[in-house]
């Protein structure tokens, strides 16, 4: 299984908020230029992340994005299934484009549906918290603040 761009840069972001002091505002240009990624497509996500309720904007000077959660009440498990648009690891998984001979009788599908449930069992155990527990370190990476 393998996250989009787009699930990544929305842990990322939110990873990056959760850093931050609650209240205070981040730019996605700071966000864009901490991690080194498109200002476009962080936009796209934080827009999405916003329409989620995960993030709310404040417009006009001195604006920004900020958590409307808190890091503890963002469970990842809920977040990839809501920014991922597909999981369908086998052309099997989908009933109406299956053309594999072997569905009949192939026991690779349920193994496969076990190996996904199995992993989303595991992304339901971390909320966002989880990933901002050393919130120095990640000042010093994210924010390039001195420990």
């Amino acid at each position: 299984m393998r996250l989009t761009m787009y699930t990544d840069f929305s842990l990322r972001m939110l990873i990056y908020l959760g850093a931050k002091e609650p209240g205070v505002l981040s730019t996605v240009q700071e966000i864009s230029e901490s991690y080194n990624l498109s200002k476009n497509h962080l936009t796209k996500v934080a827009h999405e992340l916003g329409k989620l309720g995960l993030i709310e904007t404040v417009r006009g000077r001195g604006g920004g994005i900020r958590l409307k959660v808190e890091p503890q009440n963002i469970n990842v498990g809920s977040l990839v299934r809501k920014t991922e648009d597909d999981f369908q690891l086998v052309e099997c998984f989908n009933s109406n484009t299956n053309r594999c001979i072997l569905s009949p009788v192939c026991g690779l599908k349920s193994a496969l549906h076990k190996a996904l449930e199995a992993y989303f069992l595991v992304l339901d155990e971390y909320t966002i918290a989880d990933f901002v527990v050393d919130k120095d370190k990640l000042a010093s990476i994210l924010f390039d603040q001195p420990l």
